[in-house]
């Protein structure tokens, strides 16, 4: 017999799914989750987590730290030349400066973040100076930069060539409109996707969850935040709270997509109190997405936000507004899995 808990959830998640304009019912259910219980696990959003999360397996795995996992992690698609969106490949904002904003926690309430860093190709080692060799949570701009040298840090030119090209063509128009997984918006849409699933332009911020066979968590995030943003914007992933946040003793939850969507409802942190309240990483992350896409009359039709969630037992759940986001589970069975999360509306708007 249901006890009034499982009513009111049950309930709950009924009219917000009714609430949901033009949203199929298969769409609004309860899929897409991966069962604990495989130990340690690692996982990460978009296609280029299957990379990351093996560097991060092969700290995890062998009994190390979740926190030195997600580091080792994070660093893979930061140095990848290929990747648009995250690290010293990023695309730039509107003036031509390629900045970067990167958090770090640990499952025991540490953090440290850095935002709008220029000159510096692994912001997430900074953010986890930051952690712990300052009594601070977050630096910005030529303050994080100067921190970074002062740890020995070294300073480079992010702009490459290819990233510059992409600026120069964009300055031609010069406009600036978020697409649904596209990391280079309107410029992008004319270039060739490779073979990998979902495209070479179906990712941004990478986002990442490990938790060990004790139930210790870790989570990390970077990115090089939109491209063409105006000069000093900074999105969800610096943001504990919004783009990242880690408890021990309920699980971990991370985003991808529109920042300021994420930030205005303290995303991340909202999916870790939903599972402390009993709800699944699934039914955690997709109560996220409905409480943004209600805030918006159009249907929310021209944003992507997707959330994972990863619970201390090794649960995790994703669930995103447009068709598309993909995420990666890592343990001890297998290394590789990519999965299609379910969304909100089963086409993507474009």
């Amino acid at each position: 017999m249901s006890n009034r808990r499982d009513f009111l959830k049950t309930t709950l998640l009924a009219t917000s799914a009714l609430a949901l304009p033009n949203v199929s019912r298969s769409a609004a259910s309860l899929s897409g989750s991966v069962p604990g219980g495989a130990g340690a696990r690692v996982v990460s959003t978009w296609d280029f987590g299957v990379p990351a999360n093996q560097a991060a397996w092969a700290v995890l795995g062998k009994g190390g730290k979740p926190l030195d996992a997600v580091e080792a992690g994070a660093q893979i698609p930061e140095s990848d030349l290929s990747n648009h969106s995250v690290g010293r490949a990023g695309y730039p904002d509107r003036d031509g400066k390629v900045t970067l904003d990167a958090s770090i926690m640990d499952g025991d309430g540490r953090c440290g973040a850095v935002a709008a860093l220029e000159h510096i190709g692994h912001p997430i080692k900074v953010a986890r100076k930051v952690m712990e060799d300052t009594p601070h949570v977050l630096l910005v701009g030529d303050g994080a930069l100067e921190f970074a040298l002062q740890q020995g840090f070294t300073r480079e030119n992010l702009l490459t060539p290819e990233s510059e090209k992409a600026w120069h063509e964009w300055l031609k128009q010069a406009k600036y409109k978020p697409v649904a997984n596209s990391e280079n918006l309107d410029y992008h849409r004319s270039l060739p996707a490779p073979g990998m699933p979902g495209g070479k332009n179906n990712h941004d911020t990478i986002g990442m969850l490990a938790v060990d066979a004790n139930g210790r968590l870790a989570g990390a995030c970077t990115t090089s935040g939109m491209a063409w943003k105006l000069h000093g914007r900074v999105g969800d992933s610096p943001i504990i709270g919004a783009g990242l946040y880690v408890d021990n003793e309920v699980g971990g939850a991370t985003s991808t997509g529109v920042g300021e969507e994420v930030i205005r409802n303290a995303g991340s942190f909202l999916v870790v109190e939903l599972m402390r309240q009993g709800r699944s990483p699934q039914e955690a992350c997709e109560e996220a997405v409905r409480r943004i896409v209600k805030k918006h009359p159009d249907g929310a039709k021209e944003i992507q936000v997707g959330f994972l969630a990863l619970r201390r037992d090794g649960e995790c759940g994703a669930y995103a507004i447009q068709k598309g986001f993909t995420y990666a589970v890592c343990d001890v069975r297998k290394q590789d899995l990519l999965l299609a999360s379910p969304s909100v509306y089963q086409t993507t708007f474009t």
